[in-house]
């Protein structure tokens, strides 16, 4: 499955120390330039060197995507790490577009993508067994990553994990 990543998955699941749950799930997840600038700035240390280090390992690679007029319009809408990683989803062909921003999610579906967030690999993770339970997730998300989640919307995912 070709998926292309904006910032949040990768940001956050790497300030959890999840981020080995990218790389079970994608072999390889591609990101556009803007997202690895954001990603590079990371404040915390050691999801910074878990992200560095899936960059050196190159499950985690990075691609320009071309100056072309979906990339302008996108801009108009939306930041630049969204707009690129759209972009580049259109330009690769992929199958998944990783975005949590609700407006970027929305542009991305609109664009015929599938599109999945930081929530979505955690439930796919209890499904595969990977993690015993989503809640304690969702709490490391919130406390330190600083994740924002509607209650109504943690509701749903904490439903759907049988939780």
């Amino acid at each position: 499955m070709l998926a292309v990543s904006n910032t949040s998955p990768i940001s956050n699941l790497a300030s959890i120390g999840r981020l080995e749950l990218l790389r079970s799930q994608f072999s390889v997840l591609w990101i556009p330039t803007a997202v690895a600038s954001e990603l590079a700035a990371h404040p915390d240390p050691s999801a910074a060197e878990a992200i560095r280090a899936a960059i050196r390992e190159q499950w985690i690679r990075t691609a320009k995507p071309k100056d072309s007029g979906l990339l302008k319009v996108l801009l108009l809408d939306l930041h630049r790490g969204e707009a690129e990683a759209i972009a580049l989803a259109s330009e690769m062909n992929a199958d998944l577009v990783l975005i949590d921003e609700r407006e970027g999610r929305g542009i991305a579906a609109e664009a015929g993508f599938s599109v999945t967030g930081v929530l979505g690999v955690l439930l796919r993770a209890k499904q595969t067994g990977e993690i015993q339970a989503v809640k304690p997730e969702i709490e490391a998300l919130r406390f330190r990553a600083r994740f924002f989640i509607a209650a109504s919307l943690q509701t749903r995912v904490l439903a759907s994990a049988g939780e």
